[in-house]
């Protein structure tokens, strides 16, 4: 299936996700998670990309970097090779640990960045696992640290205190960012859309209409609001194909 564009940020901060295979665990036991947290660093150290927060879930990673030379996808790519063979190794498994590429979400703004700062830490809490300050496995600690191993330069030039930090974090909120949900929904939604209006089962259907019918096709879904990208990857058709059309 064709790659989407990601959109790059002006700040270098972004907001990534990695989610199991399949929503498979992606941590079985306490050492696994220990692993990922050191290659994590490791990769992100040798990348020259700086860890704002991070929490781990059985199923799913966050993280929240800045990566102010653009090399983000070399470094997942190794992070992700990396574990995959501990786990398949460890747990003597083959094939894909991890779910396609990894979702990116640039931010651009001081009180977006807080956000998502916040947001990270609260998913054990917003999970129903455990209070915020008690999961083990997110950076949520580390601004408690005075030689933490972390960018947090902008929380604590925002939140100045312990006490600050702790109620900012544990402040009733709806904070909504990236996750793989939305992605998943809104596919969903431009898929009805495909069926609606053409009268297919599903988009790749067009890849057998001859060419003045699909170009049609193709022109109809622009014209409902689907962006060149979302009607390459939801169709199989390449971009310069549908541009063209």
């Amino acid at each position: 299936m064709p790659r989407r564009e990601r959109r790059k940020s002006e700040t270098g901060y972004l907001h990534l996700i990695v989610r199991g295979n399949s929503k498979q665990i992606l941590f079985e036991e306490e050492e696994d998670y220990k692993f990922f947290i050191k290659r994590m660093g490791k990769c992100c150290r040798d990348a020259e990309i700086r860890i704002s927060a991070y929490c781990l879930m059985e199923n799913h990673v966050h993280m929240l970097i800045n990566d102010p030379h653009d090399v983000v996808g070399t470094m997942m790519s190794r992070l992700g090779t990396s574990y995959a063979q501990y786990f398949n190794r460890k747990y003597d498994r083959s094939g894909h640990v991890f779910q396609g590429r990894y979702l990116s979400e640039p931010i651009d703004s001081d009180v977006y960045l807080l956000t998502v700062f916040r947001y990270i830490l609260n998913n054990p809490q917003k999970a129903g696992i455990c209070p915020t300050a008690q999961y083990r496995w997110s950076s949520y600690k580390a601004f408690f640290r005075e030689k933490a191993p972390l960018d947090l330069g902008f929380v604590k030039e925002w939140l100045r205190t312990d006490d600050a930090y702790r109620e900012y974090i544990g402040r009733e909120n709806k904070d909504e960012c990236l996750e793989y949900d939305q992605t998943e929904n809104a596919d969903a939604k431009a898929l009805e859309l495909i069926r609606e209006c053409l009268g297919v089962s599903n988009g790749f259907e067009l890849q057998k209409w001859e060419k003045a019918k699909r170009d049609g096709a193709l022109r109809i879904l622009k014209e409902r609001g689907l962006s060149v990208r979302k009607i390459e990857r939801l169709t199989g058709i390449g971009k310069s194909i549908v541009q063209r059309a």
